[in-house]
């Protein structure tokens, strides 16, 4: 089969010749029609993220369908079994495989399973023709949207609803960043009637006059305070200065919930604060649960992606311009009709 690999990080992907995969006991093997491409691609080929598995497919927003189901495991700790048959679509997320048995797993907080592996990291993924996947973690989509639609919810829109979540039922939020996961989860926030405060690089004032037309109160650049203190705020920069910015900016009692899996340095900043019983927190990975919720809540408001398709020989173009900032819409691999 085709497939775009990373040798080594900081170097182009290559388009190679590899083996076809086959499915083991409690696995799919699916024929991948559509990948995503996400900013922990770019974490992964530009050496951010430590120890990815080398040589490595990566791609962790994967569409498919089904060809071959392996043989079936019994389920445990509550963990459904198998729903998948031939022919099936399905998606595939960043979290590929977690134990079952550890604390974590039986606590339902599975996404902090220390022996989980991931698609696109630490195993191989949708950045190829063919692809295994564990049964247990793959999604049925909803049949609103076609495949190249519905390609970027499965992190922008899982971690971002996850984050979204994190930051409980506050009333005004703030989002810094308005990137591929915070246009999605603000078209979740306003439909749930929330008011939305919106941050972005000081002086683009096109990307803030897009998030006034999706419905915010109120955009401006994240050197600035809004007009009103947030009960929440969700950074989905990966920029560390804007944790005790958006400490600033909240009301007492209020969350700062730092969204992604990579974030450059956090300043120090006044105990002041953080005082009041503010809270920062992260959000590592997703559940299962997370995902069944945010598919069956997007296609009801409905959540509508933007996107810019690609050929899989393409890869490298599209993570050039998703780095220099200069894609419209969510890039999405076209690998096969």
């Amino acid at each position: 089969m085709r497939a775009m690999v990373l040798d080594n990080p900081r170097q182009p992907l290559q388009l190679r010749d590899v083996e076809k995969p086959r499915p083991a006991k409690g696995q799919l093997l699916v024929r991948i029609v559509t990948c995503a491409v996400c900013r922990t691609d770019l974490h992964v080929v530009d050496g951010e993220l430590p120890d990815p598995k080398l040589p490595l497919i990566p791609g962790h927003q994967v569409v498919g369908y089904v060809e071959e189901v392996g043989l079936e495991i019994p389920s445990s700790f509550g963990i459904r079994a198998s729903s998948f048959a031939i022919g099936d679509r399905v998606g595939i997320p960043w979290l590929g495989w977690t134990d079952g048995e550890c604390v974590y797993c039986r606590s339902n907080r599975e996404n902090l399973c220390d022996r989980a592996r991931f698609t696109g990291y630490t195993i191989d993924g949708g950045y190829a023709e063919f692809i295994v996947a564990d049964t247990r973690f793959c999604f049925h989509l909803p049949d609103r949207y076609n495949d190249v639609e519905v390609a970027p919810l499965l992190c922008a829109g899982l971690i971002g609803y996850r984050s979204y979540r994190k930051a409980g039922n506050a009333r005004r939020l703030g989002i810094y960043g308005f990137g591929n996961a915070a246009h999605l989860i603000a078209q979740i926030a306003l439909y749930e009637g929330r008011e939305l405060f919106v941050f972005t690089r000081p002086g683009d004032v096109t990307t803030q006059q897009s998030a006034k037309a999706l419905g915010a109160r109120w955009a401006g650049g994240s050197d600035e305070m809004p007009p009103e203190r947030l009960d929440a705020a969700i950074i989905f920069a990966s920029v560390g200065p804007l944790v005790p910015a958006a400490l600033h900016a909240l009301n007492k009692g209020g969350i700062v919930v730092c969204g992604g899996i990579h974030m450059s340095d956090i300043p120090s900043f006044p105990y002041a604060q953080l005082w009041e019983e503010r809270v920062i927190t992260s959000v590592a990975n997703l559940t299962r649960r997370d995902g069944e919720e945010f598919f069956d809540i997007a296609p009801r408001v409905p959540v509508q992606t933007k996107t810019e398709t690609f050929t899989l020989e393409q890869a490298n173009t599209a993570l050039d311009r998703f780095r220099a900032g200069k894609l419209a819409g969510t890039a999405v691999l076209k690998v096969s009709e």
